[in-house]
């Protein structure tokens, strides 16, 4: 369209705004005798809303509509703002993303691309471009600051500052994603120091767990406005006086929202959001997406109006997304409509104007699969895996990563392995599995070996090309040959994950876009996902999620013991161990 026709249309649509505000002709649409949510006041107002497009026009009045929903009964409240998503996490498609929590009230997600990046570079983040193009919800687009995340890992690609500035000229870029490379910052790394010049005067997110003190004033310093990794009240409070955004997070392992819940009143409540960061489509179906978070954060006792106020108009403003977070005219027309306002339960949602139905998700385009073939490893044997041993027999203190439920966050633990033979071995009696991260891009064919506690697993092995933030292929297992089996069934699928007993595969997902998703609805995932779950009980495994915690346990950023392609990472040092 010419920018006469364009500006001609926009006329023309302020004019329509001004009549159906004063009620000259009938509104597009009219949710009636309902109330709606003061998101400022915390008050409930009685009143209709007048909805012209994909914009509020009135509200506190009387209004006509050429369609008309009848709220009697319901509370209308601002669409919720994921402010902080990697849509790869829930395993399906941005596009079914969409149809997955678009239902549930999410009508904007601030999405990270960072996962596929890792694998595909720039294509990767044009394909959410791309998507983001068709989904119903307002899918914005973080730029991926970290490809790699390390120097500690091996990566599919690398994205440097230069990379970045071609792509942020697209209507659904707000800025660069978050910045998790802090130790690079702080020693003012090149690389990281041209990427936070390139972006000044953007938003940059952020991604600071621990950071604390004269660290944090550097890290702020740069610009940096955002954090989802904040784990403990105390280091919550800190970034909330020094200026700093605080996203609660509840995702499928990283759980926060009872350790900051706390925090969340009527004062910092313009200066709190919430993220799912990682939320897979069987909690979702379960529990919910940012729905959940709002029910739960009131069942610990937080007013629902600052329970909602952070998940809409706060998190709206600090993204810059100055046309949403309000019920009020002029404000775009993403509203939830609630049967129980202190449950958050959705009855139904409009989503720029539009009642969100089946048949909106059926007027998009489809979008073309990206990353089919991005598993290049050779197939393995069992003898790979094997860590071999300085001495013969005997016993042997080694690090091992310790893996506790709910937290990506691990410890450095240093316990007695046996060696047989010249070869360290595990102890599935005292919990003490082998980890192996493959390096999958065909770049290096590097393996790295150690040790985990905390799955329970008593047989078998888990395999995963879900590996954050690298995606190289996680395996974790009771034995050489359940692992070397399951690896290999990822690398003939395409990516995923699989379960091998006995040499067996008795349950698997294939994630074939990337390594990293399916292409298939996301209710036939959630199911493929209950079947995983049961089988991975039944080993012995006493983890909530699983695969999830097994994808973080590569992932250098977060303390305090990793594991990646390269060998052990103490975090804490920023260095690989010489072990293994």
């Amino acid at each position: 369209m010419s920018q006469s026709k364009e500006r001609e249309s926009q006329r023309q649509f302020v004019g329509r705004c001004i009549d159906q505000a004063l009620g000259r002709i009938a509104a597009d649409l009219v949710i009636r005798n309902t109330r709606f949510l003061d998101v400022i006041n915390g008050e409930l107002i009685y009143g209709d809303i007048a909805i012209c497009g994909d914009r509020i026009v009135g509200t506190c009045e009387t209004y006509t509509g050429a369609e008309e929903i009848d709220g009697t009964g319901l509370v209308v409240v601002p669409g919720f703002i994921d402010t902080h998503a990697h849509c790869e996490s829930s395993l399906v498609t941005p596009l079914e993303f969409d149809r997955c929590v678009l239902p549930r009230g999410t009508t904007t997600a601030i999405c990270d691309p960072h996962e596929i990046a890792n694998v595909l570079g720039a294509e990767g983040i044009r394909y959410f471009m791309q998507c983001a193009e068709q989904t119903c919800l307002d899918l914005r687009v973080q730029l991926s600051s970290c490809v790699p995340a390390t120097h500690l890992e091996t990566s599919g690609a690398r994205l440097e500052a230069d990379d970045l500035v071609a792509l942020r000229d697209h209507p659904s870029v707000i800025g660069l994603a978050e910045f998790m490379n802090y130790p690079g910052l702080l020693s003012k790394a090149p690389d990281v120091v041209d990427k936070l010049a390139a972006f000044q005067g953007w938003h940059i997110d952020g991604h600071a767990p621990l950071v604390r003190g004269k660290d944090l004033n550097a890290y702020l310093a740069c610009g940096i406005c955002t954090c989802h990794e904040t784990t403990n009240a105390d280091e919550a409070a800190e970034k909330l006086r020094k200026g700093m955004h605080v996203l609660i997070r509840e995702g499928t392992v990283s759980k926060d929202l009872n350790a900051l819940a706390p925090l969340l009143n009527a004062k910092t409540s313009n200066a709190m959001g919430f993220c799912t960061d990682d939320r897979n489509p069987l909690d979702i179906a379960e529990e919910g997406h940012l729905d959940y978070l709002i029910r739960h954060a009131i069942e610990l006792g937080i007013a629902p109006d600052d329970a909602y106020r952070a998940a809409t108009w706060s998190a709206a403003r600090a993204f810059g997304l100055r046309d949403r977070g309000l019920v009020a005219p002029g404000k775009r027309a993403d509203l939830v409509l609630l049967s129980n306002y202190e449950q958050c339960r959705v009855h139904s949602v409009i989503s720029a104007g539009r009642v969100v139905t089946p048949e909106l998700f059926a007027q998009r385009n489809k979008v073309a699969p990206v990353g089919l073939n991005s598993v290049k490893r050779s197939v393995i044997t069992a003898g790979d895996l094997r860590i071999p041993a300085h001495q013969s027999d005997g016993e042997t203190i080694v690090p091992v990563i310790g893996v506790n439920a709910g937290s990506i966050i691990t410890e450095h633990r240093k316990l007695a392995v046996p060696v047989r033979r010249s070869e360290y071995l595990v102890q599935p009696q005292q919990d003490i599995l082998k980890i192996c991260v493959l390096e999958r891009h065909g770049h290096s064919g590097d393996i790295g070996r150690g040790f985990v506690q905390g799955f329970g697993l008593q047989q078998g092995a888990l395999a995963s090309s879900v590996g954050h933030d690298s995606h190289n292929i996680c395996v974790v297992g009771s034995n050489d040959q359940d692992m070397a089996q399951a690896v290999n069934r990822l690398i003939e699928i395409g990516g995923g994950f699989a379960i091998c007993v006995n040499g067996r595969i008795i349950a698997e997902l294939a994630l074939p876009l990337a390594g990293l998703m399916s292409l298939e609805p996301h209710e036939t995932v959630r199911e493929q996902l209950t079947l995983l779950r049961t089988a991975v009980r039944k080993l012995g495994c006493t983890l909530p999620e699983p695969f999830l915690q097994l994808a973080f346990l590569p992932l250098p950023v977060i303390p305090h013991l990793k594991i990646t392609d390269q060998g052990l990472v103490d975090v804490d040092q920023f260095c690989l161990l010489e072990s293994f």
